[in-house]
């Protein structure tokens, strides 16, 4: 594919920490992503379940961008990552 070193993740964006928490433990339940980030999350790409496409280093905040490049395709946040919007759950869908 032509993405070499950009990466894919889909994310719910939420204010509170424990909002963060409580959809982390839904997912483990074995929620659906999409459903939950289209009922909860507060970024536009809640419409699209998440999903923010495909993107670089450098064109996400740090602890966002952190945070998935540590992750393996496929793998969800364990913890709330916390950044100036809010707290994200975060999935690395490629």
């Amino acid at each position: 594919m032509g993405n070499k070193g950009k990466v894919r993740a889909s994310h719910i964006l939420v204010q509170k920490h424990s909002d963060a928490l409580r959809i982390i433990s839904r997912l483990n339940e074995g929620e659906s992503f999409d459903k939950l980030a289209k009922e909860f999350s507060e970024c536009p790409s809640r419409k699209k379940g998440g999903d923010l496409g495909w993107f670089a280093r450098g064109q996400m905040v740090k602890e966002f961008e952190r945070a998935v490049y540590d992750m393996n395709v496929g793998q969800t946040t364990h913890d709330p990552v916390k950044t100036k919007f809010g707290y994200h759950v975060i999935r690395r869908t490629g």
